[in-house]
């Protein structure tokens, strides 16, 4: 795992991925032993690639490991040399180049790397099954080397909200990737109306876009009315989906987009921009219904369009409240995930070991 997986400064849907599935692995019987690489990766300095190295050698020959994408993929000379040897897959939380403002020679140059690395492996777990199509197409993987594991959730209370209308949590590292921006113009579009929106999530990933998105806030008139909490801690964070009456989720690029099934766990209904993962993340009540705005990325009307029917409908919000506790009494928890990615481990163990 990379090594900052328990950085309280650094909250990413990845990280709290790894620690549970580590811990329920454990609890539904298997041997688990973590080895963290600190660095930055996917581009990492000499050392970190030396930690890797040294790390997958010290494994006994037939061994089963389970490597972070954002660790693996970008170091196909480390991993692929070990592949033969050891019974290895890799958990691909977000293809390398699916990074939002990465310069397009960069984005494919991660790209080979990543493809080198998950034609190597025995196995490649993802956290959707857009992301199985995705990576399959992308790559040209066999479908049958894919294996899906969606994250779990622990079903909360159902939260209290305010209004019913006004409270907007928006639960994400501030980052071109998770598009605040065009949050922060959407919401200046509908400025008329009353709301509040509290954005939580890391600030330390991009210092130039979060300082780019406290002018925007600034010039927009909206500095009391839109706050960036930063990172919290679970519990606060909890106390936040209590209070909230909508999530907005902004992404350009999503595997799944945890932070959907977090608030419907509360009965929280979503607006989000429907790309990767993230229709899928929101899913569907036991009677067919969306607990749900999805927006078209690519139209700039949609969001504010969405809010402004949010705010001017109440019917339509009394349907999405209904539908999100619908969800949420449909959700799987973490130990879910890790019988899927269990059984995808599984299947490994009794293959019958390369030779190298």
């Amino acid at each position: 795992m990379p090594g900052g997986v328990d950085d309280p400064a650094a909250p990413s849907g990845g990280n709290v991925y790894d620690r549970r599935v580590c811990r329920d692995l454990s609890r539904i019987g298997w041997q688990v032993h973590e080895h963290t690489v600190a660095g930055g990766w996917p581009q990492p300095d000499a050392a970190a690639r030396d930690a890797l190295r040294r790390i997958l050698a010290e494994q006994a020959d037939g061994s089963l490991v389970l490597v972070d994408g954002i660790v693996a993929c970008g170091v196909p000379d480390i991993v692929v040399p070990e592949a033969e040897r050891l019974r290895l897959v890799v958990l691909v939380h977000l293809p390398l180049g699916d990074e939002t403002g990465l310069v397009a020679t960069r984005a494919a140059e991660l790209d080979a790397l990543e493809r080198e690395t998950l034609r190597a492996v025995r196995a490649v777990v993802v956290t959707s099954h857009w992301a199985a199509r995705r990576l399959a197409a992308h790559h040209r993987l066999a479908p049958d080397r894919l294996h899906v594991a969606a994250p779990g959730v622990d079903i909360e209370p159902a939260a209290s909200g305010t209004d019913g209308v006004s409270r907007l949590l928006c639960v994400a590292a501030v980052t071109p990737r998770k598009g605040q921006y065009r949050l922060v113009k959407a919401l200046a579009g509908v400025a008329d109306l009353p709301w509040s929106c509290l954005c939580v999530g890391g600030l330390d990933h991009d210092p130039g876009y979060v300082s780019g998105l406290r002018e925007l806030i600034g010039n927009s008139g909206l500095a009391d009315r839109v706050r960036l909490a930063g990172p919290l801690a679970r519990e606060e964070l909890a106390a936040h989906y209590a209070a909230a009456d909508l999530l907005v989720l902004t992404s350009y690029a999503e595997t799944y987009g945890m932070a959907v099934t977090e608030a419907l766990a509360h009965g929280v209904p979503v607006l989000a921009t429907a790309v990767g993962g993230l229709p899928e993340a929101v899913g569907r009540a036991p009677d067919g219904s969306v607990p749900g705005i999805l927006v078209r990325s690519e139209d700039p009307t949609a969001l504010p369009a969405a809010l402004r029917r949010w705010f001017d409908e109440p019917e339509l919000r009394r349907q999405l409240k209904t539908a999100a506790l619908g969800r949420r009494a449909v959700l799987d928890g973490w130990e879910t995930t890790a019988r899927h990615l269990a059984g995808a481990l599984e299947h490994l163990l009794h293959e019958p070991r390369r030779v190298a």
